[in-house]
């Protein structure tokens, strides 16, 4: 694992931050517990029972582990590009799903604004959303000048993919350069220009380590100024990078069962998504450190998901071969 440079002053603990580990160890026993039991209760925390809070690992929620197979399905690399930048416009399985069945096939070569916009509308029509809840995207409206925020973003795809951004990204030196070349687009600031360079990093179109850059998100912010006093000589980024080098000896501290993967520890990407989620945690828990967001409670309840999951990650990672042969039942609910 890469540690990184340490800094004369450190960042110096809240009387919540122990919250951080106790929540991670939690929030991934409800995983566990899900493999072994679909039926549940998986936590006695009602906190965590009641509210939507993702995976403590990033690639086991549904979203990104339909992405992971859609990008392992035997596409040419150009259409690997294309499809994960679609997926992750919308950021919806139901939305590329429809796509994927009115279109039969789905690729660069037979990409059309006109025919793409017309299904969304159709969809939207429906009253059904095309767009995740998870976060929002803007709609670059000002840039490409169209009515609808998705024809905008369908405009915004084919400049991307016309401005040969494919041999770009495969060419790059570190997933710094990837996350430059995303966040150069419009629609895309510095929270979702990592997120997209995450994703891009998922299939073999790259292959960096998750160890070798990061960037803090709103929620992962106010998540790290909750769990921290002073910050020190250290910027968000830096917390994030501390926690991470640090995760075995900080677990071992508060006698607390470090989260793992089938063998992988928790990488940046992780950590960060933790903050933001354990940010969400103590809006609930800790009501009085709400002052500073000004945000009071946890928006998204625990829904029960439709369909069964099974787990598959990028080969490279060489786990896919450790996990249990286990799979959730059709009728499981899920928190993702």
């Amino acid at each position: 694992m890469v540690t990184h440079f340490k800094k004369l002053s450190l960042p110096k603990k809240s009387k919540v931050y122990s919250t951080y580990w106790k929540f991670a160890e939690k929030r991934n026993e409800v995983f566990l517990n899900r493999l072994r039991d679909p039926l549940g209760p998986w936590t006695d925390d009602p906190v965590i029972r009641q509210n939507r809070f993702t995976n403590v690992f990033r690639a086991t929620d549904r979203v990104s582990q339909y992405l992971i197979r859609l990008q392992y399905s035997g596409a040419p690399p150009e259409d690997v590009f294309f499809k994960t930048l679609l997926f992750k416009i919308f950021n919806k399985i139901e939305t590329y799903s429809y796509l994927q069945k009115e279109l039969k096939d789905i690729s660069y070569s037979n990409f059309s604004i006109k025919r793409y916009d017309e299904l969304l509308t159709m969809r939207m029509a429906e009253n059904k959303p095309i767009y995740s809840a998870a976060y929002i995207m803007p709609s670059a409206g000002n840039v490409f000048g169209y009515k609808y925020k998705h024809t905008n973003h369908l405009a915004l795809l084919k400049k991307i993919i016309d401005d040969n951004t494919y041999l770009r990204v495969v060419q790059s030196k570190s997933l710094a350069d990837v996350y430059k070349i995303m966040l150069s687009y419009p629609s895309f600031g510095s929270f979702l220009a990592f997120q997209y360079t995450i994703d891009i990093n998922y299939s073999s179109l790259t292959n960096f380590s998750e160890m070798d850059f990061v960037v803090a998100g709103p929620g992962a912010k106010n998540g790290i100024l909750k769990c921290f006093d002073t910050l020190g000589d250290y910027t968000l980024e830096d917390v994030i990078k501390w926690i991470t080098d640090n995760q075995e000896k900080e677990c071992a501290d508060y006698e607390i069962h470090l989260p793992k993967l089938w063998g992988r520890n928790l990488h940046l990407i992780d950590c960060q998504n933790i903050f933001c989620e354990v940010d969400k945690y103590l809006r609930v828990t800790n009501p009085s450190l709400n002052e500073r967001s000004g945000k009071t409670r946890i928006k998204q309840k625990f829904t029960t998901a439709k369909g069964a999951i099974s787990y598959f990650f990028p080969p490279k990672w060489n786990i896919n071969d450790k996990q249990p042969l286990c799979q959730l039942k059709t009728n499981a609910s899920i928190f993702s």
